[in-house]
Parts: C-alpha cells; structure tokens; sequence
C-alpha cells in the first residue's frame, strides 16, 4: 500500500481529530493534512466528504471517506494491519471492553465545555462533571496499569489523550488540578506523551489556552 493517497480533514485543537493523527502515526502511515479553519467556514471538500454530518476528522483514503474519529480509527487499525503492532486487542472481550470505554470518554467532550463555554459562577458544577468520569476511568479502566491496554499503548489511550491536551485549558480556566485529583490519568497522559506518536500529534497544550481565553473575551464569558 506504498502508493495509497491519504488525506486528513482536520481542525488543529480537535481532540477527536488528534485521535486519528496518532493513530496514523502509530502505524507509521504518510498523509497529507488538511486544515479545517472551522472558526470561519466548512470547505466545499470537508462537505463533499462528509455530507451527513459535515464535521472532522475525516479521513479520505485513495479519495473515498471514511468519517468519525473512532471509525476512522479502527479502519487504520484493519487496513494497515501488518504496521507495526494492533491498536485494537485481539481477545474478543477485551476489543470490546477498549469500545465500550472510548465511546465513554466521548462524555468528555461535553463536561470540558461546560467549562470553557459557561460563565465563572459556573465553574463548580463543570468541574466535577468533568472529574467525575476521569476519576470513573481512572479506577474502572486504568488502575494501577501504565497502559489502559496493559503493557502496550492502544486503542483505549488513542480514544482519551486528545483530552490530555486540554487539560491544560481546563486547569487554567477554572482554577483546580486534575492531577490533584486524578494522579493516575496525569501520570498516564505524561507517559503518553513520551511516545513520539503522541507528542508529535497532540496540539500545543499553550497554544490550545490562548485560543479559548480569546473565544471567552470575544463572547463576553470573562
């Protein structure tokens, strides 16, 4: 598959974006990437490609799509199945145990915003919805793991560390620690962080902040 055309829509500060670009990189996969500016406009690409949803990432592979963070991941996983080693288990139960907990750090996405999009009178009940299912994760499917997999970093690891990226944001904004309450997931995000798959992905943590603190001024949430 040497001669494949691969093409990334993407958004930079997209944690469901950044899942697919590790993944990529897992697999050692060459790609074009293109930037969605999704603050302005969606391109006449991004729609054509994915006309049902109209969101990134999408993966567009020899010029058919293929949409839908996790989606796109697994079809990494099976398409370019003999680089390097598996994202996904290849035990039954555990494959479907490393679905079930990715789908969940979906919620994620949703208690981040109430952080980020609410008013400063707000910031307490975000904060603990969004503890709250770290701390699920850190005890139901972590545990004392370096890995959520186990030994190897995989899918489980690709579905959350987006979310790593903005924890940085999050701790700014609303003034707490994550890792005062979730010691295990931040010790797991900055072994993540040591694979080059990953610190070559993530969007700049700094970078992530700066572009939130302005959205908050601009609609009046300071």
């Amino acid at each position: 598959m040497e001669n494949d055309e691969v093409i990334l829509l993407d958004f930079w500060p997209s944690m469901f974006g950044m899942r697919v670009r590790v993944a990529l990189a897992e697999k050692g996969i060459e790609y074009e990437y293109k930037e969605e500016d999704l603050f302005s406009s969606k391109s006449p690409l991004l729609l054509k490609m994915n006309p049902v949803h109209k969101k990134i990432p999408v993966l567009i592979h020899n010029g058919k799509p293929v949409c839908e963070s996790f989606v796109v991941v697994e079809y990494i996983d099976e398409v370019w199945k003999d680089n390097k080693v598996p994202l996904l288990p290849s035990d039954p139960y555990e494959r479907a145990q490393a679905r079930f907990w990715a789908n969940y750090t979906d919620k994620l996405y949703d208690f981040g915003r109430r952080i980020w999009t609410v008013k400063t009178e707000e910031f307490a009940a975000g904060k603990k919805d969004l503890i709250d299912p770290l701390k699920l994760l850190e005890e139901a499917a972590l545990g004392d793991k370096p890995y959520f997999g186990g030994e190897s970093f995989g899918f489980l690891d690709i579905a959350l560390i987006g979310f790593y990226s903005w924890f940085y944001t999050y701790e700014t904004i609303c003034s707490f620690s994550i890792e005062a309450d979730c010691p295990k997931i931040a010790a797991w995000g900055k072994r993540c962080m040591q694979r080059e798959s990953v610190s070559k992905s993530l969007a700049d943590a700094h970078k992530i902040c700066k572009a939130v603190v302005e959205f908050r001024k601009k609609y009046g949430l300071e």
